[in-house]
């Protein structure tokens, strides 16, 4: 049996700011608080490998967790931040045309084959959900920290529970139902010989950060 903790990364420049981020974009000094302190917690939780997004918060996330456990890392795009319009990274969000587009993507969510430009639609998201699912189930590890983002760690909770009974509006339900602190902790495990393969143990655990 497998157990996967999944691992917000803390709080970046883009999630107090006003603008979309992309790949860019580092912590904020609150966020390297919050990320030595799941770091710290993460040294009573035994674990075996370490995988991050690439993306910058969550690798200055991960690196915290190797300077307390001493770990090497595994960088994976399949756990990075879900895409947005490449024309909106950087972009205030309350600006005119980028509300206009946000709202077409958010109308269009459940619609087959629909995309703006060069973001990540529903299929898209299912497909790469699925991907890292099964990659996390045929790891040579059992006890693994995977450091990636609020947005699609939601997704992949959504794909390893609801499996193929996963509509867009199941995974809209998800999406807004299902919250997540910075360096929250969200164990799920895996059983190949279970009736249902996946499930649920812990969600969002941030008592690292009661108090501070």
């Amino acid at each position: 049996m497998k157990k996967i903790y999944f691992i917000r990364h803390g709080e970046s420049q883009g999630n107090v700011g006003n603008a979309w981020q992309g790949p860019h974009g580092s912590l904020t000094q609150k966020g390297r608080s919050q990320a030595a302190s799941v770091a710290e917690r993460m040294r009573t939780i035994p674990f075996s490998a370490l995988i991050s997004s690439p993306f910058e918060r969550a690798k200055e996330t991960a690196e915290a967790i190797v300077a307390q456990v001493g770990k090497e890392i595994e960088f994976s795009e399949l756990f990075v931040e879900r895409r947005r319009p490449t024309e909106l990274i950087g972009v205030a969000r309350n600006d005119p045309r980028s509300l206009e587009v946000d709202a077409q993507i958010n109308m269009n969510f459940g619609t087959s084959g629909w995309r703006h430009s060069d973001e990540e639609n529903f299929e898209d998201m299912m497909a790469r959900a699925k991907a890292a699912l099964t990659y996390l189930a045929e790891h040579s590890q059992d006890e693994i920290a995977v450091v990636t983002h609020g947005f699609f760690m939601r997704v992949m909770l959504a794909a390893a529970l609801a499996g193929e009974n996963l509509t867009p509006e199941l995974c809209e339900h998800f999406l807004v139902s299902f919250r997540t602190a910075n360096t929250g902790i969200s164990l799920l495990m895996y059983d190949e010989k279970a009736p249902r393969s996946w499930w649920l143990w812990t969600w969002n655990d941030h008592a690292h950060l009661m108090g501070k």
